[in-house]
């Protein structure tokens, strides 16, 4: 601290700062304005650290540092790339399902311009947009028609609200489930303007239940796939081709949610069989709801499959405009639907299916091959070494499942502060140009191989961790 009152006038003014040359190239990068902006906020930190008597540098250059710095982080989206190492294929907060090149290469036409988004080029007159996915939706699950909204949330809400609104929907308790962020099934039938019916016990329903819950206050039956957790024991469910006898003597649609949205059979490539939408109205089901964005691997969107008078209302249905979806979601998730029509080569172009179905052996290679690269990044103060793992598939779908892989795990060699070294590694990796995302566990940060698809991308960027 310094007795002296500080010299302001040695600060150089925005004017002269403007006319600077390492000025100019900041303006032709980001504007005018911006620049201004970010030099009349470096300048009063400036001003009031010499008020406090601190010392500070107040060059030319330092402040045309300052401000760059200050401008490359306002132009850095906040939405961006990260390597998904936790172990979990389907990380709702990391963005779900990673889209196939055919989907990203639909999204980025249908957004470059105008589309026949809502146009029917045969009649020259308006059009649905629907029509975009209907027929291949179809063709796949073996409904009668369909329709598209924002998610499954949006989609399992405007099916209560269009064909129950004010009407009793019977459900078994044990199925009343809780999905991400606290979001939960009653609450989605009250929005709606539905009354829930509870039926049965926890761990068991019986055919009984749904029959002694039918009457004219019924709108429709409701069964919900439990694909984020399971109840095991002495436990008793009814079936879809009974429920959908129950609901057809009672005179109501027999619906059902399923939640992960597996469109084919997954033990073809080694992992749990999953219900499909083919199989659950084959079984009976009048309606089907099921989202895009998780084992059907494209993206966000909430698919709703069945009778074609049970899909118009929905169409026909004000909360239908509400949710629907934008064109770029309409277009890549299209082109997934359409490379579900070669199942022969689906895992190769699928990312999805071919990271839930690599295997552990090929996954532990990619381990050894960076091992090195890791351990020299990370210096003398940690141990890095392969081990043996088990992965999720995520976002609720198969959650008693668990996938065989290989981890390279770092742990610091000084006990002491251990925890407290993790936080910092593990804010160093996420520091990277290309976040890294693992996971603590045991005393060590551990880094899931499974997801990875970048190798060259994340051994290149190592270096980085020398330097913080």
């Amino acid at each position: 601290m310094s007795d002296t009152q500080p010299d302001f006038s040695a600060i150089p003014s925005l004017d002269r700062l403007l006319q600077a040359p390492e000025i100019a190239t900041l303006v032709e990068s980001h504007g005018r304005e911006p620049t201004a902006s970010a030099l009349r906020s470096v300048l009063s930190e400036a001003r009031a650290a010499m008020a406090k008597g601190e010392d500070v540098v107040i060059s030319e250059a330092a402040i045309g540092q300052s401000a760059a710095a200050r401008l490359a982080r306002a132009a850095s989206p906040s939405l961006k790339r990260v390597f998904n190492l936790t172990g979990t294929v389907l990380h709702t907060n990391l963005g779900r399902a990673p889209l196939a090149e055919e989907a990203i290469s639909a999204m980025a036409d249908a957004a470059r311009g105008a589309s026949n988004l809502e146009f029917d080029l045969a009649s020259g007159k308006r059009g649905d947009r629907d029509v975009h996915v209907e027929d291949l939706l179809c063709e796949l699950t073996g409904a009668e028609a369909a329709t598209v909204v924002n998610n499954n949330a949006g989609a399992v809400l405007l099916l209560l609200n269009a064909l129950a609104l004010r009407k009793e929907v019977p459900v078994s308790r044990g199925e009343l489930v809780e999905i991400g962020g606290a979001f939960r099934i009653p609450d989605i039938m009250s929005r709606a303007g539905a009354k829930l019916v509870e039926v049965g016990t926890t761990n068991r329903t019986h055919a009984r239940d749904f029959e002694e819950a039918l009457g004219d206050r019924t709108g429709l039956i409701m069964k919900v796939h439990t694909s984020n957790y399971m109840v095991q024991g002495f436990t008793a469910s009814v079936e879809e081709p009974e429920l959908a006898e129950i609901a057809r003597a009672g005179g109501v649609p027999f619906a059902v949610d399923l939640g992960a949205g597996a469109l084919v059979d997954l033990e073809r490539w080694g992992l749990p069989h999953e219900p499909t939408p083919r199989e659950t109205i084959a079984a009976g089901a009048d309606i089907i709801t099921f989202s895009g964005d998780k084992l059907l691997g494209g993206p966000q969107a909430g698919l709703i499959v069945g009778r074609k008078d049970l899909i118009a209302k929905l169409k026909k249905s004000p909360l239908k405009r509400a949710l629907r979806c934008d064109k770029a979601t309409l277009a890549a998730l299209a082109a997934t639907l359409r490379l579900y029509r070669d199942p022969d080569r689906l895992a190769d172009r699928l990312p999805t299916l071919s990271r839930l179905a690599r295997k552990a052996a090929d996954i532990r290679a990619d381990a050894e091959a960076l091992l090195g690269d890791v351990s020299n990044a990370l210096g003398d103060d940690y141990e890095v070494a392969i081990a043996d793992c088990a992965g999720q598939i995520g976002s609720g779908a198969l959650p008693v499942e668990t996938l065989d892989s290989a981890a390279i795990t770092i742990t610091p060699l000084k006990a002491r502060g251990r925890g407290a070294a993790l936080k910092r590694l593990a804010a160093q990796l996420r520091g990277l140009p290309v976040p890294v995302i693992g996971r603590v566990q045991d005393d060590a940060l551990w880094l899931d191989l499974r997801c990875l698809d970048d190798m060259e991308g994340f051994r290149v960027q190592l270096a980085g961790l020398a330097t913080r």
